[in-house]
């Protein structure tokens, strides 16, 4: 593992959020926002959401159909609206105003799964967290450090074989070698850092060399 992210990091050096946000609830919301939606389409949202609402007082005054207008460009934004109230006025009636900075008392606010939570204690509050998307599910697996699809098993398998110091930015360098190089659909081996290292790199170039 310690090979594989050390040249990952000196291929992406930069890795870290896409998301734009000014606070550790304004993260909250991107984050909530960015299921199944890309992170520039999220800041493109945010942009100027969070110009008429960026705190948790805000959203609580407002109900879900109010919101949906402002976020209609995401995926799922029907639901999202639902979990931002929600949420918001869990963190409002139950936390004091403030973002929770533990994973359990994250995962109790509404919309908020262990991905999302994983994200906000990391990059929000730089604490130890690991958040496992379709990317670092994708990564892990192929390069063999998970034989599980479930991405909480995943999840626990990566935090156990990297130091907890280094659960954020091993999350985001494996984004980043996701959506780059180790695509789903057709991944590239032949230009990978990784492929000597990695199991499924020598079945995909075989798949695609030139037959005889």
């Amino acid at each position: 593992m310690k090979l594989v992210l050390d040249r990952l990091h000196r291929e992406y050096p930069q890795a870290g959020t896409r998301l734009k946000w000014n606070s550790v609830f304004e993260l909250l919301v991107a984050t909530i926002l960015s299921a199944q939606t890309t992170d520039n389409q999220v800041n493109q949202i945010t942009a100027t959401l969070f110009k008429h609402y960026n705190r948790p007082q805000d959203f609580a005054a407002l109900t879900p159909e109010e919101l949906e207008p402002w976020i209609k460009g995401c995926g799922l934004y029907r639901n999202k609206a639902v979990f931002i109230v929600e949420a918001s006025r869990a963190i409002i009636e139950r936390f004091g105003g403030k973002v929770p900075d533990t994973l359990e008392e994250l995962m109790e606010l509404p919309g908020v799964g262990r991905k999302t939570a994983n994200v906000v204690l990391s990059v929000g509050f730089g604490k130890p967290g690991l958040a496992v998307d379709t990317h670092v599910q994708r990564v892990a697996s192929r390069l063999g450090f998970t034989e599980s699809n479930n991405p909480e098993h995943t999840e626990r398998r990566l935090k156990s074989l990297i130091p907890p110091g280094k659960w954020g930015k091993a999350h985001h360098l494996f984004i980043w070698h996701g959506r780059s190089v180790c695509q789903a659909r057709k991944p590239k081996c032949g230009q990978c850092r990784l492929s000597d290292l990695c199991p499924a790199a020598a079945d995909f170039l075989k798949e695609s060399a030139p037959r005889s």
